[in-house]
């Protein structure tokens, strides 16, 4: 479990989280949401070791992340995985290089591991057909021609899946998503958020989204907590955020309704 304690960050006389206490439970989703400038960001940075809080502390699984050494972190980061909100992709490596690189990361250098786990992961995020789907044949071609395709060649849904992919690789317990259907259209979003879920169920993750997509959240949130003003004003599940008569969660409600009218 990832648990956030008293948490304050400042920089300079700006006050961007004040106090925040949060439980992240294991093996579900918590989304994360607030409107921009809220605080969302300073606070992951600060559950990966990033930045350092002015007050209170982060566990990550009985580890206080502050306190911890250079090369402690870094194995507490090596299970974690991130999907970026632009997917974050080289621009000068195709698919495969761009999953494999994370490889690298987790110390791996043997390229027949390589291409197994390219496989799993691309199949995992639906890119690539399962062995038992097609045949032998069709798998061959199917994996030769994704994998060689180039990050301008994918559309902004498969290029979201792709960094999904990467993040997948090394079997990581955590990942994070920055606002993950931001710029897609309803259907691909949609076909996101159902993703997201899968792999939660299937790869039995803990899963931290980063939002504002009130849809998104109301289909996959098993837990959400709002920030406001660098502020916690809600934590709870769906049901509970949807009949909150907290003034700040009936103005985001309200705003995103009118915006996506």
């Amino acid at each position: 479990m990832i648990e956030i304690q008293n948490l304050s960050k400042s920089f300079g006389s700006k006050i961007v989280l004040k106090d925040i206490n949060l439980q992240i439970p294991t093996k579900q989703t918590t989304c994360i949401i607030g409107k921009s400038g809220s605080g969302k960001s300073v606070l992951i940075k600060n559950i990966v070791g990033l930045l350092k809080p002015d007050k209170g502390t982060v566990f990550v699984d009985d580890k206080e992340i502050p306190n911890l050494s250079q090369k402690e972190l870094y194995e507490v980061r090596q299970r974690m995985g991130f999907v970026f909100q632009s997917s974050a992709l080289l621009d000068s490596y195709n698919v495969y290089g761009n999953i494999v690189l994370g490889l690298y990361e987790h110390g791996i250098r043997d390229t027949n591991y390589f291409d197994a786990e390219a496989k799993r992961v691309l199949e995992a995020v639906q890119l690539l057909s399962h062995k038992d789907e097609v045949s032998e044949k069709e798998y061959e071609q199917e994996w030769n021609r994704l994998r060689e395709m180039m990050p301008s060649e994918l559309s902004g849904g498969m290029k979201k899946r792709v960094g999904l992919a990467r993040a997948l690789v090394g079997n990581p317990e955590y990942i994070f998503y920055d606002e993950p259907t931001t710029g897609l259209d309803p259907v691909t979003s949609e076909q996101i958020d159902e993703l997201i879920q899968t792999v939660e169920n299937q790869m039995k993750v803990t899963s931290i989204v980063i939002t504002h997509d009130l849809f998104s959240v109301y289909r996959i949130a098993d837990k959400i907590a709002m920030l406001s003003e660098g502020e916690k004003v809600f934590e709870g599940n769906v049901s509970e955020f949807k009949i909150s008569d907290h003034p700040k969660i009936r103005e985001f409600q309200d705003r995103y309704q009118v915006i996506n009218k």
